[in-house]
């Protein structure tokens, strides 16, 4: 098969096998809550169910949990050592703890709780309250809890809290924004990437009046989880629509071009929570460059099966020693082509040249100057006396994948 043939096959079938929009909304229906008692070690009963799990994003969500807390009921004080959540209550007020101090906060409201520290919630009132927990983890798919066994029932209450939090009221919302670009779009970033540790990159709190739309809305770098707290229209994915109302939650994934109507009579009011696909969540990693950020050399070697454990050694102990004491040296690879059977299997382009070296500077002109030392006069012969034949190519660094910060 040709190669370019089977890759546009494989991205075909990727494409056409993503899932459409009205397969992604889920509905909060407190009629599907279970009741579950002493949660973290808490006070009373509450009801739960979960709308979106950790495996329909490709990114570190690991859930949107919701539910009711019953009156005199709450969440035990726990910690999380490898996920960061967010509590969110919609009506009522909560005494909100993060490590042991406690205040009243009433909702709408959110408040994150950072990774290792500890956090709880209670529910002091007379009727119950409606509760969201949203979270985001260091590894995919992983989570932790310490339970504490502190019910925080009749603790001591600061007038002001002592920790973040966020208030989800419109008159602190903002028209004219190009993150929802639209006519009449109001929104509030309530929280940014440095509150959180981990690939959680942002909090954002819109309303859309009727008739208006949100959008397009380009997925760079990150995937969003959205979460319809009043009003009714329309969530649009590429060329697909689906219906959405009030207290249904769905998500965009990285790449998609989203986009959000209030075909309804009231506002759209909508909690966005935005991850990050990358630890560095510097949105500048994003732009194009204008100049290179670094440059590359890549070196390709023949080297027979009898040489090639002495140059794979020859790499550790001499090259690599050699280069980390250069002024602007950033870092270096070695590659040892696949055997046979696999090439065949990939169908890869058939090449003499076994094994690559590709180093790292951060200047052409400061491999030049590696080029000029004594050290590289060491390193240089040393290499190319265990290859039958070698060539190498120049590139700049125009990007990459951003998982170093």
């Amino acid at each position: 098969m040709n190669r370019l043939f089977f890759l546009l096959a494989a991205f075909i079938t990727i494409s056409g096998s993503a899932q459409s929009p009205d397969k992604r909304v889920a509905h909060n229906d407190p009629s599907k809550y279970r009741e579950i008692s002493a949660v973290h070690a808490g006070a009373g009963k509450m009801g739960f169910t979960q709308l979106i799990g950790r495996t329909e994003l490709s990114t570190n969500f690991l859930y949107l949990h919701t539910g009711s807390i019953n009156a005199k009921s709450g969440i035990g004080q726990h910690f999380h050592h490898t996920i960061e959540e967010m509590f969110v209550i919609l009506d009522g007020e909560a005494e909100f703890t993060i490590n042991g101090r406690t205040s009243k906060i009433k909702g709408p409201a959110l408040v994150p709780c950072k990774r290792g520290n500890s956090h709880g919630i209670y529910n002091s009132g007379s009727t119950p309250i409606r509760w969201m927990n949203f979270a985001v983890s260091t590894t995919k798919g992983r989570g932790d809890a310490f339970d504490l066994g502190d019910t925080r029932v009749g603790a001591a209450l600061d007038p002001v809290p002592q920790f973040v939090s966020g208030q989800l009221k419109k008159d602190l919302l903002r028209p004219n924004n190009n993150n929802y670009p639209g006519t009449g779009i109001l929104y509030r970033r309530i929280l940014g990437a440095d509150v959180f540790s981990t690939n959680w990159d942002h909090v954002d709190h819109v309303v859309i009046p009727a008739g208006s739309t949100a959008g397009p809305r380009l997925l760079e770098g990150i995937e969003e989880v959205y979460y319809v707290i009043k009003g009714s229209g329309a969530i649009g994915v590429g060329s697909q629509t689906a219906a959405i109302t009030a207290d249904d939650s769905f998500y965009g994934l990285v790449g998609e071009k989203l986009s959000f109507t209030n075909n309804g009579k009231d506002d759209l009011e909508l909690l966005i929570i935005g991850i990050s696909n990358s630890i560095n969540k510097d949105p500048n990693r994003l732009k194009v460059l204008p100049k290179p950020k670094a440059m590359v050399l890549q070196m390709d070697f023949v080297v027979t099966k009898e040489n090639s454990e002495a140059f794979e050694k020859m790499y550790h102990s001499i090259y690599v020693p050699a280069m980390t004491v250069q002024p602007g040296y950033l870092e270096s690879k070695l590659l040892r082509l696949y055997p046979d059977s696999v090439v065949k299997q990939i169908q890869a382009e058939p090449t003499t040249y076994n094994y690559q070296v590709q180093i790292s500077f951060s200047t052409e002109e400061a491999r030049r100057k590696w080029v000029a030392s004594p050290q590289h006069q060491i390193a240089w012969p040393a290499a190319t006396a265990l290859a039958k034949e070698y060539k190498w190519r120049g590139y700049d660094v125009m990007g990459d994948d951003g998982q170093r910060p």
